[in-house]
């Protein structure tokens, strides 16, 4: 199990996080919703390890981790190949390496572009260069800050398909940011809904408790104040 307890975090006279008490199943999703600008990235910066935390105690996350940003962050002058080789340098040798890139190219259908440089691909193309990337990393633990944030609604459907395909062939204990009510639900095992800041956790809902998913999206609703978006993905209600 993930866990923080007693977590703060001030930027001088400014109160972000305020006693964050929070536990991530393993193998699960938890996603992170809350008003703009209370402070979710800042948690997610903490887990993994970027900024540090005021006080508290942070248990489970000393190991490897991916990270996927809201930007795809890969290196431009570097092949989609030779991007996902960078995050196995030194984890193993090269023709282990070189097995993972091609069987995972392989499951989603992306063979073709393994000799193209990311300015050469869409936007929604990079972004599954990118998660697939954090995904071959050898860690048990991926952090993501809204990765499908600036995609169109066909490219983040098919990306946040492209996600689930990914987590339940390699199990990962994921833990994400979103503004996305829908996202939210569609992906998460868990939501956490954390307060205007000084934040607080607000509530913690797991989704096997509610099968009734138009109803979970109205008691969201009630949840959150502000800043929240929701955009139809035809989930069945």
């Amino acid at each position: 199990m993930y866990k923080v307890q007693k977590i703060y975090k001030s930027y001088g006279e400014l109160k972000v996080l305020n006693n964050i008490y929070l536990e991530f199943p393993k193998e699960k999703t938890t996603c992170i919703l809350g008003p703009s600008g209370c402070g979710k990235t800042t948690l997610l910066n903490i887990l993994a390890g970027l900024i540090p935390k005021d006080s508290g105690e942070i248990f489970g996350f000393e190991g490897d981790k991916s990270y996927i940003f809201q930007e795809d962050r890969l290196i431009p002058w570097k092949t989609v190949k030779e991007n996902l080789e960078f995050v196995l340098k030194g984890k193993m040798d090269k023709n282990r390496a070189q097995e993972i890139i091609d069987n995972y190219l392989g499951l989603v259908n992306l063979e073709e572009y393994k000799y193209y440089y990311p300015k050469d691909l869409s936007g929604g193309m990079r972004q599954r260069i990118n998660i697939l990337r954090a995904f071959i990393y050898p860690s048990k633990l991926i952090i993501m800050d809204e990765p499908f944030k600036s995609l169109d609604i066909n490219n983040k459907k098919i990306l946040m398909d492209f996600f689930v395909d990914l987590r339940e062939k390699d199990n990962k204990t994921c833990i994400m940011v979103t503004h996305d009510i829908e996202e939210a639900i569609s992906l998460g095992h868990r939501i956490v809904i954390l307060s205007e800041k000084p934040s607080k956790v607000k509530r913690i809902l797991d989704l096997e408790n509610y099968k009734d998913r138009f109803k979970l999206k109205e008691e969201i609703n009630r949840e959150l104040k502000n800043g929240m978006i929701v955009i139809p993905l035809n989930i069945n209600t």
